[in-house]
């Protein structure tokens, strides 16, 4: 019992890190569309969480002329992640 509630502990803060990443990845494809303020301690802490994930991404896929589509790459895993594994602990938290 102490176990399975120490999973689903587990798994709730994974759920909602991977959602506050989320919507980090989504204000960072929004952003790119203006010029932000380089200077920006907001526009700094973003691009400094979510770049070296994108960059991965971007280093994977081959060049498409302009079309950055890296964050949509990123969500798709994410939301992947949510699906898979935070699910699998949740169920595996209930059999203890």
């Amino acid at each position: 019992m102490i176990i399975g509630n120490l999973i689903l502990a587990i798994a709730n803060v994974i759920n909602l890190a991977l959602s506050i990443f989320v919507w980090l990845i989504i204000i960072r494809a929004l952003v790119s569309w203006f010029s932000p303020d380089p200077y920006n301690v907001f526009f700094q802490f973003l691009y400094r969480i979510t770049e070296p994930v994108l960059s991965v991404v971007r280093a994977a896929m081959p060049n498409l002329g302009g079309i950055d589509i890296s964050p949509i790459i990123v969500l798709l895993a994410v939301e992947f992640l949510k699906g898979f594994l935070v699910k699998s602990l949740v169920q595996l938290a209930y059999t203890f």
